[in-house]
């Protein structure tokens, strides 16, 4: 919709080449209620698709992540560890497309990000 909308997303550390754990700090202000939340996640690198992953964080029941049963309008401030295999991007310039969909058919969009990455470095 054209209602600017609240979004931050925070990384630290903020290098990928860094195996230990990462802090992640989030803060939203949902335009919907989530009972369910499907993110879609894209990377881009020179046109082609270099990363394309989906996954249900809500789904209604029994769910882990504190975003889920969240009310329209109600600020989420949420901080998380990254844990576990990443994948490495070599050094350039990558569009990344994020979305959240309230349903699973990604018929309900509920947020998108458009952003750049830079990768400064090899990963070797």
């Amino acid at each position: 919709d054209s209602v600017p909308h609240t979004f931050t997303f925070n990384l630290t550390p903020c290098n990928i080449m860094d195996n230990s754990v990462w802090k992640a700090a989030l803060t939203w202000v949902p335009m919907s209620d989530i009972t369910f939340l499907k993110i879609v996640f894209k990377v881009w690198y020179n046109g082609a698709k270099a990363l394309h992953w989906k996954e249900v964080l809500c789904s209604g029941a029994d769910d882990k992540y504190s975003v889920c049963g969240s009310l329209k309008g109600e600020t989420i401030t949420s901080e998380f560890d990254i844990k576990g295999v990443r994948t490495r991007f070599p050094k350039g310039n990558y569009n990344v497309i994020l979305q959240g969909f309230s349903d699973d058919s990604e018929n309900n969009m509920i947020v998108c990000l458009n952003f750049t990455m830079i990768v400064k470095q090899d990963t070797f």
